[in-house]
């Protein structure tokens, strides 16, 4: 056997034992079944989980956008017209939020922790000062007294609003920025302290926010369900609320939103209980996005969310008192915050019943600026970007006893909007990139082996057609035709016998003799 041959025979069992094993790989799955096995394994909250410490000191940065609707026509509202705002904004803040004394329990299969956000005011990102804008707005303090005087006597509330009146005190106010979201000494709510004691004398909506959590968790750290990595197992200690009308609606469902479990599906829904609206809500796939230069699935609040319990019976737990509900795109949560009447919606009504968006002008609902978004890497299930977008409203009507509301028509008004946002930083994202590319190429490795055997499958094709060619010429030439005809230029005795006429690569031999 020649070299050639030996190099053919080599060549076809080398490509067939690729082809064989590579297709199998294939088909079985092996190296994506490895890989998904291994970050169900890794992806968990343990302290030697590589996720830890970004769960616990996350290091994507958050800014927080606070906008407010400056209210241009307060007269003309008082007197039964329609109110006029217009926006300001954003003064923004870089949002901290490590996570501290982290505790694991139950085998570490859970882990306490605690989550203190305290903010920076970030000048460069924001529209102005501050300590020095003014924006005027509703009189929070003054429609909480006034809701909380509905369950007292008709005579009364005529007196308390005469003694409000007479401090000079009117259903808007005019404050700095700073002193609407931070706190400041408010005029009403100093004389009520003086009748109850308990009552805090300042009010901000963001009083007291600064550097407090917004209760205990205890996590889920997936180390006995990957699916459950994340979830929250109990808040303040329950592992269900209580104000709301329904066990459906009371439910602590799905994680505080800073980490998902691996593997994400593009058809499953995902759930996030937040605590400053007091639910838990789900986000549904969208689309499919980039992020500096990260694939992911970025999943949103479908439009059932908020919607109105006729159209969508699962919100009628969301109606308290059962039966008092508001419409669709709006949700009152003044059951979990006492005091005045609040609703909470997205900015600017988005996804709102068109009367809330139509009852005050300077209002422009656009998805683009609009929509809370969740955008996450679907193998590692790690949040690239997110946008979380709330409103604060509160409901202005009548009030009996009241004679300054008695023109008012009963409205939704809004009063601020916050941007909550955060983008994976380019540290991390290249660490991304990096992770992803390695699991791409493993999780691929059999597809490299189909290949390589095709390539020398078609190797052996040439090979086998070359040799073919060669044998064919040779056997052309190995036959020589030689003429039996004596050459013109010759002739042979005539008593010369006559020689053999064709020979193989030898000259004639004449006929020997017995």
């Amino acid at each position: 056997m020649t070299r050639r041959s030996c190099a053919i025979y080599a060549t076809g069992i080398v490509c067939a034992h690729l082809l064989i094993v590579g297709i199998a790989l294939v088909v079985a799955q092996v190296f994506q079944t490895m890989i998904n096995s291994r970050l169900k394994k890794e992806i968990t909250l343990t302290e030697k989980s590589q996720m830890f410490e970004s769960w616990k000191n996350p290091p994507v940065p958050v800014y927080m956008e606070y906008y407010f609707f400056n209210v241009t026509n307060p007269e003309e509202f008082l007197a039964g017209g329609k109110a006029s705002v217009k926006q300001i904004g954003p003064y923004t803040y870089r949002e901290y939020r490590p996570r501290e004394n982290v505790t694991f329990l139950e085998n570490g299969t859970k882990v306490y922790a605690l989550n203190p956000k305290s903010f920076v005011f970030v000048p460069e990102k924001s529209a102005g000062d501050p300590e020095v804008d003014i924006i005027r707005t509703v009189n929070i303090p003054f429609v909480a007294v006034m809701n909380e005087l509905n369950s007292y006597s008709f005579y009364v509330r005529p007196m308390v609003s005469m003694y409000i009146s007479s401090l000079g005190i009117d259903i808007f106010m005019t404050r700095t920025v700073h002193e609407i979201l931070w706190g400041f000494k408010d005029p009403l709510l100093s004389k009520i302290r003086r009748l109850k004691p308990e009552v805090d004398e300042y009010f901000g909506l963001m009083w007291k926010k600064n550097g407090t959590h917004e209760g205990e968790f205890v996590f889920h750290t997936g180390e006995q369900n990957y699916l459950d990595y994340g979830k929250i197992d109990t808040w303040n200690g329950l592992r269900k609320m209580s104000w709301w009308s329904s066990n459906q609606s009371n439910m602590i469902n799905g994680t505080d939103g800073a980490v998902f479990h691996p593997l994400i599906d593009r058809n499953e829904l995902l759930y996030i209980f937040a605590a400053d609206l007091c639910r838990s809500i789900h986000l549904a796939y969208v689309e499919d996005v980039e992020v500096k230069g990260i694939q992911a699935y970025r999943f949103a609040p479908p439009n059932d969310v908020l919607m109105n319990p006729k159209e969508n019976p699962t919100n009628a737990g969301f109606c308290v008192p059962a039966g008092d509900c508001l419409g669709t795109g709006v949700l009152k949560v003044s059951v979990c915050r006492e005091g005045a009447p609040i609703v909470v919606s997205f900015p600017h009504f988005y996804q709102a019943d068109p009367a809330y968006i139509n009852a005050v002008d300077g209002l422009n609902p656009n998805k683009e600026e609009h929509e809370t978004y969740l955008d996450l890497q679907p193998t590692t299930g790690v949040p690239i970007r997110a946008c979380k977008r709330a409103q604060l409203n509160i409901i202005l009507k009548r009030v009996p006893g009241f004679p300054k509301t008695k023109l008012i028509n009963e409205t939704v008004f809004p009063i601020m909007f916050v941007n909550e946002t955060a983008t994976i930083d380019d540290d991390s994202a290249s660490q991304m990139r990096t992770l992803l590319l390695i699991l791409t190429l493993v999780s691929n490795f059999p597809l490299l082996i189909v290949g390589l055997g095709i390539i020398l499958l078609l190797v052996l094709v040439v090979l086998f057609c070359r040799n073919r060619q060669k044998k064919t010429a040779k056997d052309d030439t190995a036959y020589t035709q030689v003429s039996d005809k004596l050459d013109d230029s010759s002739e042979k005795p005539a008593n010369q016998p006559m020689k053999n006429g064709s020979y193989i690569a030898m000259s004639p031999v004449e006929a020997q003799k017995c």
